[in-house]
């Protein structure tokens, strides 16, 4: 019995012992190490041939180094008119709606006050005044040759004729700005009670800001006409780029609602900065359209001076995850296969399907670069990374 109360203790201490070691956690398994991106991509006979690569060698073009800018079109001065009542008035009618064709000279509105009332009777009277000084300055002048009056009879009729002109000559003055004839009114005396508007130039409405019977002062614009013939482009330049302009240099535009380019040339470049740091450049349109509004926005591409620059097809440069890069012959090739090594470059201007590109210090220059079939490349590269 005391025999196997010994072993059974025994066996029991030894079982305590044995789950208390399989109860310890066990050590944490050490992290993988991550596995670098991969530069380089092979391919197989058949994937080359689908892939359907073309090789080809960073060359020196001609590029023009293009600045962008943003803009608008605008019409000079003289082809933007603001009509209004010199001496105000009220809008008696109108035709004229937003959109319309004006020409020359035509009546665009008829326009009513007691104030071109008074202007003509007054311009009437004093002229009637003026006649009769004017005879009386003449009669005092032949008495004074005869010495029959006195001198200073005749410097006071004098002063009357001559006050008298200036004022009829003022009254004549703001009877023409009213467009209404003073020779005919003397003629006539026939007092008109509206007057007529004229537009002086031609062109469409692109303003109507007055109703029949609506009182207009001398600074309201009733209508505004412009002149669509002889739009330009009005570019807002960068401080920074101002020095690269010159007079005669093309420039290449696409407005804000089309994608149809059009160009245009420097005629001239503004002499002050404005505060946001940005000069105005005026350009003449190549080819005039009538079709085309003031005030429509533009992107432009400014063609500065050309110049040799290392470069390739458009098509030969991929992007990933916001950088550029190209594919170059990989060393080690074997039988069957097909290896291609990814580099990272920086791009420049582009034109005509042509970047500039600038690579690392260590690429070889004459290495052949994959122009045809770069993002073939690039997405078996995505897939074999996924698949490790």
């Amino acid at each position: 019995m005391t025999k196997l109360s010994s072993f059974i203790l025994t066996f029991f201490v030894l079982t305590l012992l044995a789950g208390c070691q399989s109860s310890k956690p066990e050590a944490a398994a050490a992290p993988e190490a991550e596995t670098p991106l991969a530069d380089e991509v092979e391919l197989t006979d058949p994937q080359y041939a689908s892939a359907d690569i073309t090789w080809g060698k960073i060359e020196p073009r001609a590029l023009s180094g293009a600045i962008v800018v943003n803009g608008m079109l605008d019409v000079p001065p003289q082809n933007l008119v603001s009509i209004s009542a010199p001496l105000g008035g009220f809008l008696k009618s109108t035709e004229l709606l937003q959109g319309r064709a004006v020409k020359k000279g035509e009546v665009v509105a008829v326009m009513e006050s007691t104030e071109y009332i008074q202007l003509q009777q007054d311009y009437l009277d004093q002229k009637s005044q003026l006649d009769f000084l004017e005879e009386e300055f003449k009669r005092q002048e032949a008495l004074s040759k005869e010495n029959v009056n006195a001198t200073k009879t005749l410097q006071q009729a004098s002063s009357s004729y001559r006050s008298m002109l200036a004022k009829v000559s003022g009254l004549k003055s703001k009877l023409q700005l009213i467009n209404i004839d003073a020779k005919r009114l003397e003629e006539t005396s026939v007092i008109q009670q509206t007057i007529p508007l004229y537009t002086p130039i031609s062109g469409f409405v692109t303003e109507v800001n007055a109703n029949i019977g609506m009182y207009v002062a001398p600074t309201h614009a009733i209508f505004k006409i412009v002149d669509t013939r002889h739009l330009h482009a009005e570019l807002t330049v960068f401080e920074k780029d101002v020095l690269k302009l010159k007079i005669g240099q093309k420039v290449r535009f696409v407005l804000a609602n089309e994608s149809r380019e059009r160009t245009a040339t420097i005629h001239l470049i503004g002499r002050e900065i404005s505060e946001q740091r940005t000069v105005r450049v005026h350009c003449h349109l190549d080819n005039e359209d009538t079709d085309l509004l003031p005030g429509m926005y533009l992107t432009a591409h400014v063609e500065t001076a050309s110049h040799e620059t290392p470069s390739l097809p458009d098509q030969a440069i991929v992007t990933f995850d916001g950088k550029k890069y190209i594919f170059i012959a990989a060393p080690g090739a074997e039988q069957n296969v097909h290896r291609f090594k990814i580099i990272e470059i920086t791009t420049g201007f582009q034109e005509q399907g042509f970047t500039e590109v600038t690579v690392p210090r260590d690429f070889v220059t004459g290495s052949p670069v994959v122009i045809k079939g770069a993002y073939d490349l690039l997405g078996k590269m995505k897939n074999s990374e996924e698949e490790e």
